[in-house]
């Protein structure tokens, strides 16, 4: 059991009202909110390091190098990764994705005729830039089909696998838009057998579930550290060291070279090779201590509160007349539904005006909305510090709102 009270007391945007009412923050998968031992850091920051990285030979420099690495560190733990080099800091989950995919555009890896597999379920981010480097390689995209329950056509899959031209599956953990769990582990080990390497988006599953690198197998990972409790403009790409010495680099400038003259530069090695320029410094130390905070609490925890919450919220609203939802029964992170005689962005609209933050539209997954025929839903997200009056105000408000739309 979460000890909420305490938990409440470090979310200090939560203490507020929205139009008379309580808010109650139900756009968890868009963005978290963050505590306050996160604010707190990336204030020290800028008050009392604030200073450039690597090459400074100064207090506030190398105090600032210092913290940036620890940071890495606590990323490499948390994912329990073989070094901290396999960790990039990145700006977040779509930068992490077209890092990879610029990369694997100019490796040589990807040749014409070649396949690059994605599912139903992906995000936009993961979609664009697997159609970029098909552009560019003339490789040929292909797409996992999905059931009518939102979880994937694993024979469908298989199949595609069979065909002996995959050279990545570039997959989604946890779907942003039905709250669909994929088997990663069985995925990626199905895909590696295929001879194709695996990229996993683990932008909706960095907050709710315990994260091995080593478990799941797979070559590539790619989170926000906005969805886990830290600041926007922050994230990770974990690769293996094997492939990221492989890679060539995907941006030049500062901090990523050994050696430069007018006629030739030697890249760093990672992950230094992918990180040119100033990174966002306080954002990385703000994500150590993000990743810190979730820790002390528990990830096994939090991840059966939010459960306890996403079962009630679906059984709650399961009696509104009309109502239908998206994606398993078995889901994580999201709840998505739509009301018949109810527009989702009416529906979100009322909602708002009652205390309740819910995100409506197509949530960047057109191809999966067109694929149930429909322009978008009504989703409720939830995070560590919802509470079962949370679950109470989203149902009461849904009635109230479809009322008036009736």
């Amino acid at each position: 059991m979460l000890d909420l009270e305490t938990i409440l007391q470090d979310f200090l945007i939560l203490d507020q009202s929205v139009n008379g009412r309580r808010l109650v923050y139900l756009d968890n998968a868009a963005t978290t909110q963050k505590p306050l031992a996160v604010m707190l850091t990336s204030r020290h920051y800028y008050e009392a390091v604030n200073a450039n990285i690597h090459r400074g030979t100064h207090k506030l420099a190398r105090t600032a190098t210092e913290a940036f690495e620890k940071a890495r560190q606590t990323v490499a733990t948390h994912l329990n990764a073989a070094s901290a080099d396999e960790v990039v800091f990145t700006s977040g989950t779509t930068a992490g994705i077209n890092l990879v995919s610029s990369s694997l555009a100019r490796s040589g890896r990807i040749s014409p005729g070649d396949e690059v597999l994605i599912s139903a379920l992906e995000h936009h981010s993961n979609i664009v830039p697997w159609q970029m480097l098909c552009q560019q390689t003339g490789a040929n995209l292909k797409i996992i089909p999905c059931h009518e329950d939102g979880t994937l056509d694993r024979e469908a899959f298989r199949g595609l696998l069979a065909s002996g031209r995959v050279k990545i599956l570039a997959l989604t953990w946890i779907s942003n838009a039905f709250g669909t769990v994929n088997p990663v582990v069985e995925m990626t080990h199905a895909a590696h057998h295929a001879g194709a390497l695996v990229l996993i988006d683990a932008a909706q599953a960095i907050a709710h579930l315990p994260t091995d690198v080593q478990a799941i197998g797979a070559d590539f990972l790619v989170f926000s550290g906005h969805k886990l409790y830290s600041t926007t403009g922050s994230g990770v790409l974990w690769g293996r060291e094997s492939l990221l010495q492989e890679l060539p680099p995907w941006q030049g400038g500062g901090e990523m070279i050994s050696e430069v003259t007018f006629e030739k530069t030697t890249y760093n090695d990672p992950p230094f090779k992918f990180e040119a320029g100033t990174p966002n410094i306080e954002g990385a130390i703000a994500l150590g201590a993000a990743i810190d905070y979730v820790n002390d609490i528990g990830l096994p925890a939090i991840h059966e509160h939010e459960m306890t919450l996403i079962r009630r919220a679906a059984e709650v609203l399961g009696d509104i007349p009309g109502i239908r939802f998206y994606g398993p029964a078995d889901r994580s992170g999201s709840l998505s539904f739509n009301i018949e005689g109810a527009h989702h962005f009416d529906l979100g609209t009322l909602m708002d005006q009652m205390g309740v933050a819910v995100r409506t539209g197509h949530h960047c997954c057109q191809p999966l909305m067109s694929r149930f025929g429909i322009t978008g839903t009504v989703r409720a997200s939830f995070a560590l510090y919802n509470t079962q009056a949370d679950v109470d105000a989203l149902a009461d408000v849904t009635r109230k709102a479809v009322d008036m739309l009736r």
